[in-house]
């Protein structure tokens, strides 16, 4: 029915460039993220020799997770241990609907009741070969397939979507506040490139000496610890994984919804505990639990600006020195910033407030998508909806 190819063993030999090494790390959510391990293309034959990968193969990681599927396109990858290539039989089993059917309650629940281990799960090959599979004829798999797969694209394109306004706003950043454009354009008697004449007369024509070393005239060197508080979270029993009122936060990110918030303003996240501790935006009220603080703003900031200024900062490198990594207040209260004028920090806020709005707006609609493709999977593999009628309910949400 399938072909299995068992991935498992000894780890290669990692190198700074070459083919891309997919990980189970890297395999999540039913997608394979941007690897950052590679190997040498010379060494590519001799650590495939169990079978090479294939476009269109569905990969499942074996554990540390266990259960994880994707499937590979067409870019030459070499894939690492804990994972395993399963093809399925041409004609018999199409691999876009097995990746689905493994993503299934039907087909997790089988690994998990066969899966053995304490600390870690894992399950044995010949465990895996045990899972029963739901295979309807080849078209009707075909036609589930496309059905799923057209709202994963949308998925795909909305966080393609994202990803770019996010590389626009890093750029504008980087553009007034790094490299200074439109204060040096000004400076050499030039209109800045792209900026409308009102917003151009907010920045200086020249620089100043300061203990930061040269800076816009009239923005001031000051201290973190000048601007802010880091305020923080609080521990929480319980919050809904499936929607709420109020995101909660934690050291790396959302993780659930809770009914009432701690911040009772938009507001930025910084990590507290853990190896790596990540900088977040919430453009809405939230909750932020004890692994995180949440910004606490001394003066009339827009929190954009704050925003991108903090994500350029080392927070992984400010260690209190415990035995867990964890984000050194005093260390953030004394790094140096530059505050500009307010009218430069208001303009940066209008100009990229709607890219986060336009943002926040295709990960809703990603999330609706997905809701909506994992409760047409079941019930499309049980035929307990038909297929005509699943992709009439497709076609009505994209």
């Amino acid at each position: 029915m399938a072909a299995l190819i068992d991935y498992r063993g000894k780890s290669p030999q990692k190198t700074p460039f070459g083919i891309p090494l997919i990980t189970a790390k890297v395999v999540k959510g039913g997608h394979i993220n941007e690897p950052d391990e590679f190997i040498a293309a010379d060494a590519f034959d001799a650590w495939m020799r169990r079978g090479m990968p294939e476009p269109g193969d569905v990969v499942m990681t074996t554990e540390a997770p266990l259960g994880e599927v994707a499937q590979l396109d067409g870019r030459r990858v070499a894939l690492a241990q804990r994972l395993i290539t399963l093809r399925g039989k041409s004609g018999f089993l199409d691999n876009t609907y097995l990746k689905y059917l493994m993503q299934s309650a039907f087909v997790q629940d089988q690994i998990l009741a066969r899966a053995t281990g304490t600390t870690v799960l894992g399950i044995r090959q010949s465990e895996l070969r045990r899972i029963h599979l739901c295979v309807p004829p080849i078209s009707e798999q075909i036609a589930i397939a496309g059905i799923l797969a057209s709202l994963d694209r949308k998925i795909d394109l909305n966080r393609r979507m994202n990803e770019t306004l996010e590389s626009m706003a890093r750029a504008i950043f980087k553009s007034w506040f790094v490299d200074f454009d439109p204060v040096r354009a000004k400076a050499e008697g030039r209109q800045p490139v792209g900026m409308d004449a009102e917003t151009a007369a907010l920045f200086p024509a020249g620089f100043t000496s300061s203990p930061a070393g040269h800076i816009p005239s009239g923005w001031r060197p000051c201290k973190w610890g000048d601007l802010a508080t880091l305020e923080y979270g609080k521990s929480l029993r319980t919050y809904s994984d499936n929607g709420g009122s109020y995101r909660v936060y934690g050291t790396n990110g959302p993780i659930g919804w809770h009914s009432e918030p701690l911040c009772p303003r938009p507001g930025i996240i910084i990590g507290r505990k853990g190896a790596y501790r990540g900088v977040h935006f919430s453009s809405a009220p939230f909750f932020v639990i004890d692994t995180a603080f949440y910004l606490n703003p001394k003066l009339d900031l827009d929190l954009i600006w704050a925003f991108y200024e903090i994500l350029a900062l080392d927070i992984n490198g400010m260690d209190s020195g415990s035995a867990i990594p964890s984000t050194s207040r005093d260390d953030f209260y004394a790094l140096p910033v530059t505050l500009p004028s307010s009218g430069v920090v208001r303009a940066l806020g209008q100009l990229i407030r709607p890219l986060f709005k336009k943002r926040e707006a295709n990960d809703s609609e990603a999330v609706t998508l997905a809701a909506l493709r994992d409760a047409l999977l079941p019930k499309l593999l049980s035929g307990e909806i038909r297929v005509r009628d699943a992709k009439v309910t497709v076609e009505a949400a994209l």
